[in-house]
């Protein structure tokens, strides 16, 4: 890195440099695997000094943990907009969830489960994940209850289910063993069949 870039570089907000390195960190990710991102390794390719890494993310775990969160909090955005224009009907409410999940995972690419795996058994992993499938069942239950007349602690329920599906059928899509159409029909098609009044009688 150039002198001049390096001036550059130190002018970024902490903020700005927080989403530098987290960028930075995506691409080794999804170049090179989860066992190349280190602390060290991504101070490196961006430029910056090892205590500026540290300052950011303190340990190689926060900062997969970092990175996680970001990559789902983009899902979330997109989910959220996709949804805004949306009818509301329970089926198309459930093409635009499947659909916009599946594209999610695709646009943000392997490393989204890579990172998941390579920090299985991390207490703060598991407890982060735990906090996001809560999080996305309950913001499905929000959306889905007012186009069913199924009780809202059904829908609560099966919300959960729906979380394990989708990331179930995502895991099938990125390693080729089905289509995204077919992972986000599938997935839709759940979400109407367990929802759908008609086909939950009593």
């Amino acid at each position: 890195m150039s002198r001049r870039a390096k001036t550059l570089a130190q002018k970024l907000s902490n903020a700005d440099r927080r989403a530098q390195l987290l960028e930075t960190a995506q691409a080794i990710v999804r170049e090179q695997g989860t066992d190349a991102l280190t602390l060290g390794a991504l101070a490196e390719r961006a430029g910056v000094s090892k205590p500026i890494a540290y300052r950011h993310f303190e340990t190689r775990s926060g900062l997969m943990i970092a990175l996680y969160k970001e990559i789902n909090e983009r899902q979330s955005i997109a989910l959220d907009d996709a949804l805004k224009n949306t009818p509301a009907r329970l089926p198309d409410v459930a093409q635009v969830i499947a659909r916009s999940f599946m594209d999610c995972v695709i646009a943000v690419g392997p490393e989204f489960h890579a990172i998941a795996a390579a920090q299985k058994g991390d207490a703060q992993m598991n407890a982060y994940q735990r906090e996001l499938i809560e999080h996305y069942a309950l913001s499905f239950c929000a959306v889905l209850t007012p186009l069913t007349s199924l009780p809202k602690e059904t829908v609560r329920r099966r919300a959960f289910g729906i979380v394990g599906a989708a990331d179930a059928l995502s895991v099938e899509m990125m390693r080729g063993a089905i289509s995204k159409d077919e992972a986000a029909a599938d997935l839709a098609q759940l979400i109407v069949s367990w929802l759908s009044p008609e086909r939950n009688p009593g």
